[in-house]
């Protein structure tokens, strides 16, 4: 579950923040997730939950936006969402890294990031 190495590093990020900023408590923390990325929100949402406890950010929300996945095809030129594999038992249908116009191997461009897009935050009482 490499989810709890993401929420792990997620949480230092965090800790370091209120170290750089004292007197300053964590809300909300919004991260962007792509498509591609093979994180299932859901996990990542419970392992931050659970790391930090008993820490500066417990009490603290994760909020997950998943960011669409683009790729682009050295065979056709299609730049555009991959193709999904709608046969799979899955939830949702994941993307594929074929494209939808030709069917040559593609490759993504975006979708496979991590990154913190906003911390929200509020000055401790005191």
């Amino acid at each position: 579950m490499h989810e709890m190495s993401i929420a792990a590093a997620l949480m230092e990020r965090m800790l370091e923040f209120t170290r750089e900023h004292p007197g300053k408590r964590v809300l909300q923390v919004r991260l962007s997730v792509g498509e591609l990325a093979a994180i299932e929100a859901e996990q990542l949402s419970f392992c931050y939950g659970a790391i930090t406890t008993g820490t500066a950010l417990e009490g603290s929300s994760l909020e997950i936006e998943t960011s669409g996945a683009v790729i682009r095809c050295p065979r056709c030129s299609y730049l555009g969402a991959p193709k999904t594999w709608d046969d799979a038992l899955a939830f949702a249908a994941p993307p594929t890294l074929c494209c939808p116009r030709c069917g040559s191997t593609a490759e993504a461009i975006q979708g496979q990031e991590c990154a913190i897009k906003s911390v929200q935050y509020q000055e401790n009482a005191g």
